[in-house]
């Protein structure tokens, strides 16, 4: 049997990265979406798209996909959801009028400014076994992988 045989049949998912992050992030976002769902009566999509304008606080549609990942007919769903609300608006943009700005409205500031403490508490509690040092280390080793992801795409 070659190396590369033995490698393949000695591989194991639960210590392969690429899975184990996927499947730690696809839980993440299935317990927090739960939060904002049922309290909030918010989709996935949708409080990426607040989130992102709470960051941002303007943005296309498409630096929203560029940034969330999202494909185009989600973030268009949700920012049609959103602007029904009331909790985003639309503008022509002034740099390029076949695009339109999102802003988040007063309705959508106030209702983040309810979310978002909500959110930091869940995630408090998700990370409450790790120290501030391990969660820092955590946060730092996560954005290295990132640089180098970058670097290898």
């Amino acid at each position: 049997m070659c190396a590369d045989d033995a490698s393949a049949s000695n591989f194991d998912l639960e210590r392969f990265l690429p899975y184990r992050l996927n499947h730690l992030a696809d839980r993440i976002s299935q317990a927090l979406a739960r939060l904002y769902e049922t309290r909030h009566d918010l989709s996935v999509a949708q409080w990426r798209v607040l989130a992102w304008l709470h960051h941002r606080e303007e943005l296309t549609a498409k630096e929203i996909r560029d940034a969330t990942r999202m494909d185009k007919a989600k973030v268009s769903r949700a920012v049609q959801a959103l602007e029904a609300r009331g909790l985003i608006r639309r503008r022509p943009s002034p740099r390029d009028q076949r695009v339109q700005d999102l802003r988040l409205t007063e309705a959508g500031r106030a209702l983040l400014a309810e979310l978002i403490p909500e959110a930091r508490a869940w995630e408090a509690e998700l990370v409450a076994p790790l120290s501030v040092a391990e969660y820092r280390e955590l946060l730092d080793v996560m954005g290295r992988l990132e640089r180098q992801l970058a670097r290898l795409e």
